[in-house]
């Protein structure tokens, strides 16, 4: 039975009520504190303190201060006044405290539902200004992205047109440039003076030479003409010869060949080495053991696939034990299959064998190394059952260090995270408890 505190102090003034109640030499953590308007509650074991206030009080204002021996109580009058005594004229009578009392608990859950749903509602105005502001940034974004796509619109087109202007500007001086020299074609038939041009003089010659060879008109004309084109070439200059035209390309065929993975992830994205390691394990561990004859045990007995798949339906039906004696077996067969230590695990876990868990999902991990995207659930798997084991232990850091692994392995698993912060908070609440003790 509780020992009542009755050597506590008080004073008062016009709006407020100190009191002051020592703790007995008991730690201040190990005080419990419950107060409402009119009922105030300190449970300190083995003592208590309880006492029902001569008039109302604003609990809201009111605070308790801990510390140096002493609990102090600074309380804020609803109404201002001297009260004379600190306790109400009926706190003798047990039934009325204890109406008192439960009034008390009533009114502090009704506080506590109402500072909840308060604070749920500030929450999700919160949200809402959180999502609006988020939106509000969003568009920034999209309008700052926008603009900028307009710039470059812009900047493109204005090189486009500054392109298209400079071909127009050489169209013309090349056309200018054609005309000019027909211009000049023309001055060379007729000079200014009346007399025979260059053209007139070379047709001469030819007709001369026609005449004094004999040959064929047919043949006089194409000497004529030959003899013209000269003739122009030589007046005309040197002109700005045309740039050949290159021949078209010749068609052709590119060959893409892919290298087969046996990884589903892409080539840039994958660890080729840690790859390779794992592959050359597996392939290592699918090679059966050898055992010495026995004439017990059938040819599937001897199949440590054919165990493994045997275990698997044993634990599927709940027949534990059954299921450990196929992977024992199994092992004796293979050694570096990490699947049969983690089912085996498994099994461990469910029948209490905590230690012998711990052991083989400790040796699962080893194979399963190095940690590639192929053994990935595997290693999860491994995590989760020794993290169990170790909590089972009541060793919660090892458990946590566990669970945290197979987060880094599968970060969106929601139950994984909340089995970690129930870890996370009995390391925490037991850390408080050491250093209250």
């Amino acid at each position: 039975m509780p020992i009542s505190i009755k050597d506590y102090t008080w004073d008062e003034t016009e709006t407020t009520v100190h009191i002051t109640v020592p703790l007995k030499g008991v730690k201040a953590s190990k005080a419990d504190i419950f107060s409402t308007d009119e009922y105030i509650k300190v449970s300190f074991p083995p003592y208590l303190f309880e006492v029902a206030l001569f008039a109302s009080v604003d609990d809201g204002k009111g605070s308790a201060q801990v510390g140096n021996g002493a609990i102090v109580f600074n309380l804020v009058k609803r109404e201002a006044g001297i009260w004379s005594r600190l306790t109400s004229p009926q706190s003798g009578d047990k039934e009325v405290m204890k109406s008192k009392r439960e009034a008390a608990v009533e009114a502090a859950h009704r506080r506590a539902e109402k500072e909840k749903e308060e604070k749920a509602i500030k929450k999700r105005e919160a949200e809402k200004y959180a999502l609006k502001e988020q939106m509000a940034l969003e568009q920034q974004e999209k309008k700052r992205i926008e603009e900028t796509r307009n710039e470059e619109r812009k900047k493109v087109m204005d090189e486009l047109d500054e392109w298209k202007e400079k071909k127009r500007q050489e169209e013309e001086e090349e056309t200018k440039l054609e005309s000019d020299d027909d211009g000049d074609d023309d001055d060379v038939h007729e000079n200014g003076d009346g007399n025979k041009g260059i053209f007139d003089e070379v047709t001469d010659q030819v007709k001369e030479t026609q005449i004094s060879s004999g040959e064929e008109e047919e043949d006089d004309n194409q000497i004529s003409s030959s003899s013209v084109k000269t003739s122009d070439k030589k007046l005309k200059g040197q002109k700005k010869e045309e740039t050949p035209v290159p021949a078209p390309r010749r068609g052709g065929s590119i060959e893409v060949s892919f290298t087969p993975r046996v990884f589903p992830t892409p080539q840039r994205e994958s660890y080729k080495t840690q790859e390779e390691e794992w592959l050359r394990k597996q392939a290592e561990a699918r090679k059966v053991g050898v055992i010495e004859d026995d004439s017990d045990l059938t040819e599937e007995e001897k199949n440590p696939d054919w165990l493994k798949d045997k275990g698997d339906k044993f634990y599927r039906n709940g027949n534990y034990l059954a299921a450990v004696n196929a992977y024992n077996q199994a092992i004796k067969l293979n050694r570096k299959l990490p699947s049969l230590y983690s089912n085996r695990a498994a099994c461990h876990l469910q029948v209490g064998n905590l230690m012998k868990c711990i052991e083989d999902c400790s040796t699962a991990l080893e194979l399963l190394e190095p940690p590639v995207e192929a053994n990935a659930n595997s290693r999860l798997k491994a995590h989760i059952r020794r993290g169990t084991a170790f909590c089972n232990f009541e060793l919660y850091v090892e458990g946590l260090q566990d669970y945290e692994a197979a987060l880094k392995i599968d970060p969106n698993n929601e139950k994984l995270k909340v089995d970690a912060d129930r870890i996370r908070d009995i390391i925490q609440g037991t850390e408080a408890d050491e250093d209250s003790s």
